[in-house]
């Protein structure tokens, strides 16, 4: 499966119509999802169904009709699920809504999905009476190898009786979430596996779904999921409570196939084409155009790193060596309208998603992809933790973690990098602009300061630091002249009376 296909898939779920509806409102009859015969579950049950699967030779899941795969993306947003027929749609007292996507296009492969009431599931039957249709969409086939393609969470939010989509899982192992108040922006992935290896990625799917019936009126929902690919089976389970951010706690445990020496934990997809440090290479009448602008990181040692993302003109891949990290994420610092200027679509309101491990995840490296892209519908960066060692075949791993969908206001210490600038100096060499934000630590007379600016190449002058009246908070400029050097590493720090003042700063420039 190719990331291009995977990735641009999930644009159809933002083109999709808006889902939302009034309790008690008069309706024409909709047939509802229908459920057939229970069967015993508990999450046990998917972790058994993981370990069975990676006791066989992988085998290829179920492929619906080529008719359905060969139809155009116009053809595949004329077709819809009617809200009328979602889940548990008439239940007053159940706060949560679940409506199904039609197979199609991107998504091959029908996923089962099974509703969970105490120690029973009964899975949700394929009806295409549940979806409306213009009369652009093509006259396809009908067999029993047709599925759903995956499925969308919706509750009252904001407004009572009106019930929102919060989160999405469509396509591979991709699902997204947001935070109440946001819209939808990175992705996450279950695994990834050889991401930017020379042999290819491999994209493992979740093959099955069951969602628990809540409790009355509560914010909180389970979800599990059943992951295959050639290469290992995964069993997991989301614990998904909406509002501002989101979280979901994860559980997970992988069973191998075959050695895997490059799995990537708590995988992140997001995109980034440019902004200040970038903006001479775009003709483009939005100052920025980003999903995502830095990857932040809490390591093991305690220290808070901010690296300002890139689109390079090569493929970039970066990784940070650590030790039982205290989290990473993908962030959207850039939080006005006047960053973008744009009135479609909205990046200031893009979540970040901030991945804090359960336990201790040992030693490796958070992992950071940069894919060079000249268009903002493809996601081009990923990030990760990379574990060292991998999974050896017939290992069984077992891991937690916590992914919170909003800002990263709670995540790391110092104070927070706002924005990266990077231009051509008035006469010789490159200016590179960096500002921090104001906070009670910042001392009013900033000659107090320590300036630490650090480059693996080329002449590096000491900065000047300056109070930005717009911020409130800190500028550290300096200069530097590249010379022959075409890439270089740089790392700069506010410190106080010897402690760390700001976060660490990172930035790979390239000429």
């Amino acid at each position: 499966m190719l990331r291009r296909d995977v990735l641009t898939g999930l644009m159809a779920i933002a083109a999709s119509p808006a889902i939302s509806q009034t309790e008690g409102a008069t309706e024409a009859a909709e047939p509802g999802l229908q459920l057939g015969d229970a069967t015993p579950f508990d999450p046990s049950v998917v972790i058994e169904k993981a370990r069975a699967l990676a006791a066989k030779p992988y085998a290829e899941p179920t492929r619906i009709p080529e008719a359905w795969t060969d139809i155009e993306y116009e053809d595949y947003v004329s077709i819809w699920f009617d809200a009328r027929n979602a889940l548990w749609h008439d239940k007053a007292d159940t706060s949560l809504k679940v409506d199904v996507f039609p197979p199609g296009l991107y998504y091959p492969h029908p996923v089962d999905i099974a509703v969970v009431d105490g120690d029973s599931a009964r899975p949700l039957k394929f009806d295409m009476g549940v979806f409306d249709k213009t009369d652009k969409f093509p006259d396809l086939p009908i067999d029993d190898t047709l599925g759903y393609s995956g499925l969308r969470l919706r509750a009252e939010l904001e407004t009572p009786g009106i019930h929102t989509e919060f989160a999405v899982f469509q396509g591979a192992s991709y699902f997204r979430a947001i935070g109440t108040g946001d819209i939808y922006g990175l992705s996450a992935r279950g695994l990834a596996i050889d991401t930017a290896e020379p042999s290819g990625e491999e994209f493992p799917e979740f093959r099955a779904f069951w969602i628990e019936q809540p409790e009355p009126q509560s914010p909180t929902f389970v979800l599990c999921a059943l992951m295959d690919s050639p290469s290992c089976s995964g069993a997991y389970k989301f614990t998904i409570t909406h509002g501002q951010p989101l979280t979901m706690d994860v559980e997970a445990t992988l069973f191998a196939r075959v050695d895997m020496a490059h799995i990537g934990i708590g995988p992140l997809t997001s995109m980034f084409q440019f902004d200040e440090t970038n903006r001479d290479r775009f003709s483009d009448f939005r100052p920025a155009v980003h999903d995502s602008d830095g990857l932040l990181i809490h390591n093991g040692a305690d220290e808070t790193i901010w690296r300002p993302l890139a689109n390079p003109t090569n493929l970039q891949v970066s990784a940070f060596r650590d030790e039982d990290p205290k989290g990473f994420g993908l962030m959207q610092r850039a939080r006005k309208f006047s960053d973008f200027a744009d009135l479609f679509a909205l990046y200031h309101r893009r979540p970040g998603l901030w991945v804090a491990p359960g336990e201790g995840w040992g030693p490796g490296a958070v992992t950071l992809i940069e894919i060079p892209t000249d268009d903002e519908i493809y996601d081009n960066i990923v990030a990760y933790w990379r574990p060292d060692g991998g999974l050896a075949a017939g290992q069984e791993h077992r891991m937690t973690y916590r992914l919170t969908w909003g800002d990263d206001s709670a995540f790391g210490a110092g104070l927070r990098v706002l924005n990266t600038r990077i231009g051509d100096a008035f006469e010789t060499g490159i200016i590179v602009a960096i500002d921090f934000e104001d906070g009670d630590a910042l001392p009013e007379n900033l000659e107090t300061v320590e300036r630490q600016i650090w480059a693996s190449a080329g002449e590096v002058d000491g900065g000047i630091l300056q109070r930005n009246p717009e911020t409130g908070g800190a500028r550290l400029a300096f200069r530097f002249i590249p010379g022959e050097a075409g890439l270089i590493e740089f790392r700069a720090q506010l410190r106080l009376n010897g402690a760390p003042l700001s976060e660490t700063w990172l930035y790979r420039w390239t000429a």
